[in-house]
């Protein structure tokens, strides 16, 4: 009894031993039974990607009609004629001419002895297809020259779904100003689902290349950038990296758009290293450059003011300006606003702001702060602020009691004289009774 029960369990256990090298020749790369039969020729299988013959390509879930190229070459000692393939895929992926369609493709010519032959089929990729490695099988029919019937190779294989790498470059801000320096920073983003590597970014067409260029694309030529080439490294997947560059723009490029052209080359996930260009652009402002100067304290019919005046050295003129008056520390002077308009170029602007005390009148010493508040040539408020010490006199009191005092005499005078008129006639009087 025990020895039956000992040969029942070693039967089941060779079985699948038995079965396994039955179904052999149809076991197909990590899938499932393939739908070809195993007869191999004189064909062996090289490379599978998708992609053409010349170039790589990138591709993710819900890419349609991507090529796919399988690569061979011809190991027998004859030529080929009459290449024609099958392709079979896993889940998720089918022919270009829909999901229950045989994926085809021919091969348009012959294939020496020793040489390589490709063909190229058409696939559609579900949404749902991940970016990972998969197996596939591809069945060759082909001819030797001088031989008649057809012979069959198949070839089992792993591809790889690699992920799409998007490039976006922008300007953290947008705006430059001319005849002055800007510390630039550019974004690099990628925003893809394929990781880049080796990135490496050089901006072309600037003075440094003019020697080997016949012509400019863009108007940078006479833009000053201190750094042209920036070593990234590696961008992953919906990440970003940042360049810094020192910019300096002439005054001729004020009220234009500057544009940055780029040139980004990196390693792609199939190890293939990818050229492309950007361009960066930049909207290039006037100068505003304010200056307070000249600030004190008046007297203007009988009311004291603090006067100065604002000089612009730039290139381009403030828009809807104001001056502001505010005070600092202990001071109680109440803070006012006067409205200057434009503060043009190379051309002095005054301003004058009436002193009004909050209370009782402090004479002597003030802190105070004078502000600009204009616009540059896009609209955004800009504010410079001066900080300054006058003097408030206390005003004098001469000047009040002098009109008292000559009412006063005049009236002495008169009677002085109205008496010695009367003391004259008097005596002549006097003079004439005598």
């Amino acid at each position: 009894m025990n020895l039956k029960i000992i040969l029942i369990l070693f039967v089941i256990g060779l079985a699948p031993l038995v079965f396994d090298y039955s179904y052999a020749q149809i076991k197909s790369g990590g899938f499932g039974q393939s739908p070809f039969e195993r007869d191999f020729g004189d064909v062996k299988f090289l490379d599978a990607y998708f992609g053409t013959i010349n170039e790589k390509i990138e591709v993710e879930g819900g890419d349609s009609n991507v090529p796919f190229t399988v690569v061979f070459a011809n190991v027998g000692t004859q030529d080929i004629t009459g290449i024609r393939g099958q392709l079979s895929l896993p889940f998720g992926f089918s022919g270009s001419d829909g999901p229950n369609s045989i994926i085809f493709a021919d091969s348009d010519s012959n294939s020496l002895a020793g040489d390589n032959f490709h063909l190229t089929f058409f696939v559609n990729l579900d949404d749902n297809v991940k970016i990972q490695q998969y197996p596939g099988t591809v069945k060759v029919d082909y001819s030797r020259l001088r031989e008649s019937g057809v012979r069959t190779a198949f070839a089992n294989f792993d591809f790889k779904v690699t992920g799409d790498s998007v490039i976006n470059v922008r300007a953290l801000d947008p705006f430059l100003t001319s005849l002055r320096t800007n510390d630039v920073v550019i974004e690099i983003s990628n925003d893809g689902t394929a990781p880049m590597s080796g990135v490496d970014i050089v901006a072309t067409n600037t003075q440094t290349e003019l020697a080997s260029t016949t012509s400019s694309t863009t108007n940078i030529e006479n833009v000053v950038i201190l750094e042209s080439n920036w070593d990234v490294g590696q961008i992953n997947p919906k990440s970003s990296k940042y360049l810094t560059a020192t910019v300096y723009v002439p005054e001729g490029l004020k009220g234009d758009t500057l544009r940055i052209p780029l040139s980004i080359s990196y390693y792609n996930t199939h190890g293939d290293q990818d050229t492309i260009s950007k361009i960066v652009d930049f909207y290039v402002k006037g100068l505003i450059d304010l200056t307070i100067f000249n600030v004190e304290v008046i007297e203007l019919s009988e009311q004291q003011m603090v006067v100065g005046e604002i000089i612009n050295e730039g290139n381009q003129d403030g828009l809807f300006g104001f001056v502001s008056l505010e005070p600092l520390g202990e001071s109680n002077i109440m803070p006012n606003t006067q409205f200057i308009d434009e503060i043009e170029v190379d051309a002095p602007v005054p301003f004058n702001i009436p002193i009004k005390f909050d209370g009782e009148p402090k004479y002597g010493e003030h802190e105070i702060t004078i502000t600009v508040r204009y616009k540059d040539g896009v609209r955004d408020e800009i504010f410079l602020k001066h900080d300054e010490t006058i003097f408030v006199e206390e005003p004098s009191s001469d000047n009040d009691e002098g009109p008292d005092m000559a009412m006063m005499i005049i009236p002495i005078i008169l009677a002085i004289g109205v008496g010695f008129f009367l003391y004259r006639r008097r005596k002549k009087a006097q003079i004439e009774t005598s």
